[in-house]
């Protein structure tokens, strides 16, 4: 793996472009169509990015041991291309980058992320070991986009954009939940950390996740049903009935046996219908087309 490779798998930069998706569907919606000045709109979608990237940069910092037990050699820092110390500098880096990026566009933008800058470094040094709180706030790190751009356009925000915010935190919090019933044994030997399977069983967290899906469709649903531009848009319903479908079978998946594998491909089938839905709600920002 090159060193540049690793710095992007470091920062999991997949996920800052899923963000600048998000920001850019919420601009639109709560623009009514229009983005924001050049400026602004570029500062607007620095943010997110940075801060996210210094967000699994700090992570991989303080969970050297966990992916050492979890045998996660595909993590730069487990297999030595990236030193720890590397890791720590190239977080705060993007931490402050983005924090000052946001200062650019308005307070409450700045408040956002100077905010969500601090919770990142304080979930990775102790919150992750917190019964669900940790978990809560990945979630909300991936829904806070959507009022992160309203306020970036509008200064408020939207009913709409607020749905589709209780819809993206319920099913990150199902796939985060799946991602610690994967990495339960893991955790318990280099943490010995109480999550929610120490408590309940794995069976028993698989459900509760199913259940947060379930009541992420019925948000998707309710978008379609009552909240423009999602309302009877053909180009929202399509491929939000695609990522339902999908979100059924990570579920219906976790639920059963799990093995190394299974879980892999559950993983990204979860990924995957995060991203379309993101697709789902861009889309829906930019094209009404009636059912």
């Amino acid at each position: 793996m090159s060193r540049v490779a690793a710095f992007l798998k470091l920062t999991r930069i997949e996920h800052s472009a899923m963000l600048i998706i998000a920001v850019l569907a919420a601009e639109l919606i709560a623009g009514s169509g229009r983005l924001p000045a050049a400026f602004i709109l570029l500062m607007s979608l620095v943010t997110p990015a940075l801060v996210s990237m210094g967000s699994f940069a700090i992570n991989d910092y303080y969970d050297i041991e966990t992916d050492r037990a979890n045998k996660r050699v595909d993590r730069p820092i487990v297999s030595g291309v990236i030193k720890p110390r590397e890791a720590f500098w190239t977080a705060i880096a993007c931490f402050a980058v983005g924090v000052a990026a946001s200062a650019f566009i308005n307070a409450a933008a700045f408040v956002i992320a100077l905010v969500f800058a601090a919770l990142a470094y304080a979930y990775s040094y102790r919150l992750k070991n917190t019964l669900l709180l940790g978990n809560a706030y990945i979630a909300f790190s991936m829904a806070i986009p959507f009022v992160y751009g309203s306020y970036v356009v509008s200064g408020s925000m939207l009913p709409s954009l607020l749905v589709v915010f209780a819809l993206i935190f319920l099913s990150g919090l199902a796939r985060e939940i799946h991602g610690i019933i994967r990495d339960y044994a893991g955790d318990r030997k280099a943490r010995r950390s109480r999550s929610l399977p120490y408590y309940i069983g794995k069976r028993s967290s698989a459900a509760v996740a199913f259940a947060l899906y379930l009541a992420a469709i019925a948000l998707s649903v309710e978008l379609y049903a009552q909240f423009r531009p999602f309302l009877g848009n053909v180009v929202y319903l399509a491929p939000i009935l695609a990522t339902d479908a999908m979100l059924v079978y990570v579920g219906i998946a976790y639920l059963g046996t799990g093995t190394k594998k299974k879980y892999g491909i559950a993983r990204n089938v979860s990924l995957g219908a995060m991203g379309l839905a993101l697709v789902a709600i861009l889309l829906s920002g930019l094209f009404y087309v009636p059912v």
